[in-house]
């Protein structure tokens, strides 16, 4: 089973109407914020920008300047790894290849609960130790891997990408140096309708404002310069009680298969940038980028509400905030239909969950099933907060029961069901390996 869906209404006032949500949960426990988390996320609700950072593999991410930008300067931050790190080694156990690239997943997921970015990946494979960026390109046949980048711009919308590497041979590996030459073509290719036309159906095209390379000092070799553009990413968060150096240590230790555990740092940090591609940038990253609501028609008056709700919030009882938030989803799904405006409404869902304080889940103890088999989900529910909250109903893979039983304050609401397995339903796996992967035609990787 792939995915439990819980429906339920949530009326707080006669006149806020019926709420529809709908909560998916997927083999782990439901996220828990808290009201620190809460009130970081509602300060994000007024940040209308975005940074992609690339690079080959897991661990080639600067989770110091990830964590940054995602909690400090509240931009929607993503890390692609072009690979899942197959190739790598293995320190906690004898995996190798496809199930060091399900571990190597794993530890990256893990990583961005950590430091609040999303985690994107292409379809190139770690082949090992590549000599240079052409035999990387030939065995991932580059069109194709180029085609992701693209993709991953065109859905993401970065304002600014970022290279963890150089496009030559001081990046120490083929696969660094090829990520790089990827993201700098992407970052045209992904602004031309004449470049992979057919993803057009499902996305539009988009142009970055710049493209940069975060500088390095790593062994002795030293790519950092003192008229590099600069960010002292080493700030403390007195939100999260925390550093950005210590938010990144916590992040990059969770490499474990890699051996990347880490000391948290505090203090002053210095990230360098020399830039690529577009405008460089002289006071701030995102110079020329508008990345308030007024970058949205009508969104003057939506940030002003979310600045209402910021100077109302309470620490202590985020369940009042959730009478607000409603409104507020309610006045950004009027706006005109867009990338923000979508973006927006995600994150004002999750903040109404996590005020409301409701906590819905699903388990079984069936590990594995087969087809034609049947399993036993256990339903959990709690109203924490005491919002008016009625339990409509609840569906799963084809079962779908209705509800109509309103959920008392603290008390926990807990039942069975079994749920039949069709003879039609396709052996699960990562969706990666439904497909083989396969070198480019005619290349060859020397062992």
């Amino acid at each position: 089973m792939r995915s439990i869906q819980h429906t339920f209404r949530q009326s707080l006032a006669a006149f806020l109407g019926l709420l529809i949500c709908t909560v998916p949960t997927s083999g782990q426990t439901p996220q828990a914020l808290s009201s620190s988390d809460i009130l970081l996320g509602l300060k994000k609700l007024n940040v209308l920008g975005s940074v992609l950072y690339v690079a080959a593999h897991p661990d080639d991410e600067n989770t110091r300047l990830l964590s940054y930008f995602s909690k400090e300067k509240l931009y929607r931050t993503g890390y692609l790894s072009l690979t899942r790190g197959d190739g790598g080694q293995n320190l906690i156990g004898n995996e190798q290849g496809v199930e060091l690239g399900l571990i190597r997943t794993q530890e990256l997921l893990s990583a961005r609960r950590m430091d609040g970015a999303e985690q994107f990946f292409s379809r190139a494979y770690d082949f090992g130790f590549s000599k240079n960026t052409e035999e990387a390109l030939k065995v991932w046949d580059k069109e194709k891997i180029l085609s992701d980048v693209v993709w991953v711009i065109r859905k993401f919308q970065p304002d600014v990408i970022i290279t963890r590497f150089p496009q030559d041979n001081r990046a120490g590996h083929g696969h660094h140096s090829a990520s790089a030459v990827l993201a700098v073509e992407a970052f045209t290719a992904a602004a031309d309708p004449n470049r992979f036309p057919e993803q057009l159906k499902y996305v539009k095209t988009w142009q970055a404002k710049r493209v940069l390379w975060n500088t390095f000092n790593f062994g002795n070799t030293n790519t950092t310069g003192d008229d590099q553009f600069k960010i002292d990413v080493g700030a403390f968060n007195p939100i999260l009680g925390k550093g950005y150096g210590e938010i990144a240590a916590e992040s990059r230790s969770q490499h474990k298969s890699q051996g990347f555990g880490v000391p948290r740092q505090r203090g002053s940090a210095l990230e360098y940038f020399t830039v690529w591609k577009g405008d460089a940038p002289k006071n701030d990253l995102m110079d020329e980028v508008n990345n308030s609501w007024s970058r949205l028609n009508g969104g003057a008056a939506i940030q002003q509400q979310i600045d209402s709700i910021i100077s109302g919030y309470s620490l202590f009882t985020p369940g009042k905030s959730v009478k607000g938030l409603i409104s507020l989803y309610q006045s950004v799904a009027k706006l005109e239909d867009g990338y923000w405006k979508n973006q927006k409404l995600k994150e004002i869902q999750l903040l109404i969950e996590a005020c409301s304080g409701l906590w819905v889940e699903g388990t079984t103890s069936d590990a594995y099933l087969v087809q034609g088999d049947s399993m036993r989900v256990n339903f959990f529910l709690n109203n924490r907060n005491g919002n008016s909250v009625t339990l409509k109903s609840i569906s799963i893979a084809g079962l779908d029961s209705s509800f109509n039983r309103v959920l008392e304050s603290n008390r926990n609401m807990q039942f069975a069901k079994a749920l039949a397995i069709p003879a039609s339903t396709p052996v699960s796996q990562p969706y990666w390996l439904e497909h083989e992967m396969k070198e480019a035609a005619n290349s060859s990787v020397n062992a």
